[in-house]
């Protein structure tokens, strides 16, 4: 031959009964043909080989698929609200730090509010994707009832606490879920403020109109599952413009160059300070710059610059308790609808109004406020010093009342009750396109 090989040995590369390949062995002129030891050598070799192939075959195969389910399980638009606007970075892993359970989401609410959420999942590996969604979903039905953040991690911890029970019980290795940590944050454009709560969670950072950044001096609470201390809310003015970015803790301890020197959230200021970015401009500024392309640990942002209602959006007026007042708030509820050029809702909101505000008087107790709200729908909200809600009933024929909240649920979009820390709120939201039709 003109490469001057003489001998070779073909061996299949073969692991699980699955041939991968094969390798070939040469010897050249000048050296003795191949014998029974060097075949014997060379199968033990090749089939360690193929284990170690195989392996990483089968680890990079798990981790495609745990990514995959990570970024579906990811939201993957904004819901539409006129409380913030976003701007979201998810960065995994590299392979040898396999994918994490770092999480986010953006939930509308009531009264044109807006829930930020961002989490992290202990553990890494598909277990710790799956267990980010059960999280996910079980936040997103929690904040469908309307809790205060505290109270809404405080169910949620019971959650994660009867799944790690159940794990116990049933002598199966957990997927990570006690130690997990979580932020909830609910932003009103109406009274521009923030309320949130940590379960072991990095405080947010705001940053300014001005680009002044700061840290919120929130109470961390403890992490999911783990018991203890209460959870704590704390709530803090937000001037419109301000930008609350919500992040896990890879973000922290990224290892971009040219970041030494400072701690993890003096460098995370320094990025969210710079002056003249967008903000999907300034998200990418962040992650880019606080974050390696292969980081060690899975790193999720969310950026969320708050919006203000304009008060021309919002109408209030608090109410006597007296039933003579039913008819005078029906008159201001149409007179202010004709204001917005919505008179097509009026019949419909002039019986939200009488049924929601004669309840309050008949049943509440406190002082009552009608408010109507202008954002993505027609908001009317009903609030009373009563932490008693009421209930819709399905009424015979033969009945004489109870028809109220049924009536309502027919002719709204949605409807529902958020308790305060001084009563209770009814409302409701119809859709402006039957306005516009």
């Amino acid at each position: 031959m003109e490469l001057g090989l003489h001998t070779s040995m073909v061996i299949p590369i073969r692991a699980r009964g699955i041939t991968m390949g094969v390798a070939t062995f040469f010897r050249s002129q000048g050296d003795e043909s191949f014998t029974e030891d060097d075949l014997r050598l060379a199968e033990e070799f090749v089939a360690r080989a193929a284990v170690c192939m195989d392996n990483a075959r089968r680890y990079t195969r798990e981790r495609e698929a745990a990514l995959a389910l990570q970024r579906s399980l990811l939201p993957q638009s904004s819901p539409e609200q006129d409380a913030v606007r976003v701007a979201s970075a998810y960065r995994p892993a590299n392979e040898l730090g396999d994918v994490g359970g770092d999480w986010f989401d953006v939930i509308a609410l009531s009264g044109a509010r807006v829930a930020l959420v961002v989490g992290d999942v202990t553990g890494h590996g598909i277990d710790a994707v799956a267990t980010m969604g059960r999280l996910r979903t079980a936040v997103q039905t929690l904040a469908a009832l309307d809790l205060r953040p505290e109270e809404l991690l405080a169910h949620l911890d019971d959650v994660v606490g009867r799944v790690v029970r159940e794990e116990r019980d049933d002598s199966r290795p957990g997927p990570g879920t006690r130690g997990s940590s979580c932020l909830y944050a609910v932003y009103d454009p109406v009274r521009r403020t923030c309320t949130m709560a940590s379960a072991g969670h990095p405080a947010p950072a705001v940053v300014a109109p001005d680009h002044t950044v700061g840290f919120v001096e929130l109470p961390v609470g403890p992490r999911l599952g783990v018991g203890g201390l209460p959870f704590e809310s704390f709530e803090l003015a937000v001037p419109e413009g301000s930008v609350l970015a919500l992040y896990t803790d890879g973000l922290l301890s990224g290892s971009a160059s040219g970041l030494g020197g400072h701690s993890g959230k003096e460098r995370l200021q320094r990025a969210l300070a710079a002056p003249g970015l967008t903000l999907d401009g300034l998200c990418a500024h962040v992650i880019d710059g606080l974050v390696s392309t292969q980081p060690q640990d899975d790193v999720a942002l969310l950026l969320a610059e708050t919006r203000a209602l304009d008060a021309d959006r919002c109408a209030f007026w608090d109410l006597p308790a007296d039933p003579a007042i039913v008819a005078e708030a029906r008159a201001d509820a149409a007179g202010q609808l004709e204001l917005w050029g919505l008179e097509e809702l009026a019949f419909t909101t002039e019986l939200v109004v009488s049924e929601l505000v004669t309840n309050a008087i008949r049943y509440a107790t406190g002082p009552i406020q009608l408010r109507l709200i202008l954002g993505q729908s027609l908001i009317c909200e009903v609030s009373d010093g009563s932490s008693t809600s009421p209930y819709l009933r399905h009424p015979r024929t033969t009945d004489e009342g109870g028809r109220g909240l049924f009536l309502i649920s027919q002719f709204t979009e949605r409807w529902g009750t958020r308790y305060t820390t001084g009563g209770k709120v009814l409302w409701t939201e119809q859709a402006l396109t039957a306005a516009a039709s």
